[in-house]
């Protein structure tokens, strides 16, 4: 193990042995490992065996000698109710269900902070949305009627218009339905 190259001692570049080492030393020191070599190849004059058949039956054989084996031996089985944290929640359970709870309860703080910003609008409020919301929807229809009275939408800038108003309007009606419910809460 000690006498390996080191830097700036190799043979890279010119055609001597490193200081301390002659050739004979290296030849003698070498040996073929021949403990696993393949089989030859087989020569040309010699002719593999052809036409070797066997009269044994391989299926009656296996049958024969699995029934006649003996069997395999069980292992014990483990009682699982005898063992010693049987009935217990596991570690992994429990922060699943501590993180579960932690994140229902910040759910609820949100919730609570959410419901106290919001206020509930006055009837007069909710008409004055509502009043507004339906001259809205009219002057939009009546852009609307004017577009859908042509017989060929053939550019697509008038294609495009037609659909923003159509988009708008059913904007306006769902809103208009949100409107018309008995208590609204504005955030």
């Amino acid at each position: 193990p000690n006498s390996f190259l080191k830097k700036q001692t190799g043979t890279m570049g010119n055609e001597t042995l490193p200081p301390g080492t002659t050739l004979p030393t290296l030849v003698r020191n070498f040996s073929y490992d021949c403990s696993h070599k393949k089989a030859p190849v087989p020569r040309v004059h010699e002719k593999p065996v052809l036409g070797l058949k066997s009269d044994k039956n391989f299926i009656v054989t296996n049958a024969i000698e699995n029934i006649l084996s003996t069997a395999k031996a069980q292992e014990d089985s483990i009682d699982w109710l005898k063992k010693q944290s049987y009935g217990e929640i596991p570690e992994y359970l429990r922060r699943i269900k501590e993180n579960i709870q932690n994140e229902y309860r910040m759910i609820q703080n949100l919730h609570a902070k959410n419901s106290e910003e919001k206020h509930c609008l006055q009837e007069e409020e909710i008409r004055e949305i509502r009043d507004g919301l339906k001259r809205k929807w009219d002057e939009i229809n009546r852009d609307y009627q004017k577009i859908t009275h042509i017989r060929l939408v053939d550019t697509t800038g008038l294609k495009r218009r037609k659909e923003g108003y159509e988009k708008e309007l059913a904007e306006i009606e769902a809103d208009i339905k949100k409107l018309n419910k008995l208590y609204v809460f504005v955030d």
